[in-house]
């Protein structure tokens, strides 16, 4: 499905190829700190479609917590908005973008749930959305 998005303040513009059946939650709590919420919604982009359409964002490159890889999240340096994670290295790389940046957010649902182990306590389950205790 091809989707658009853009920061709160529209700076960062992009535009690419979501790939539905990528569409999660994850609950590690890496994503919550970063995401100042209890977890984070994203899809991943098919490879070599992803393409940022206007600004720069700014980067931060992060060790993971359990793998040891690094991911590159990318941020919008004017509103502060993140708008992707993605692998580190050479195209194609794999982009998982951030679920409340689309302008299709209603048209993608969540098919899975990873680190469950770290849900926070009130949130309870998900319904309908098959749930991992680890990785992607």
């Amino acid at each position: 499905m091809r989707v658009e998005g853009s920061c709160h303040c529209g700076f960062v513009t992009f535009k690419a190829d979501a790939d539905l059946e990528t569409a999660g939650v994850c609950h590690c709590t890496d994503c919550q700190a970063i995401s100042g919420s209890a977890f984070r919604t994203t899809v991943r982009a098919a490879p070599g479609t992803f393409a940022i359409t206007s600004g720069s964002p700014t980067l931060y490159v992060k060790t993971t917590a359990e793998s040891g890889n690094k991911r590159e999240h990318a941020f919008c340096p004017r509103c502060g908005t993140s708008v992707y994670a993605a692998s580190v290295g050479a195209e194609p790389r794999t982009y998982s973008l951030r679920f409340g940046t689309l302008k299709q957010k209603d048209a993608i649902a969540p098919k899975r749930q990873i680190w469950t182990r770290s849900r926070v306590k009130w949130l309870g389950e998900l319904s309908g959305v098959q749930g991992f205790d680890r990785g992607a």
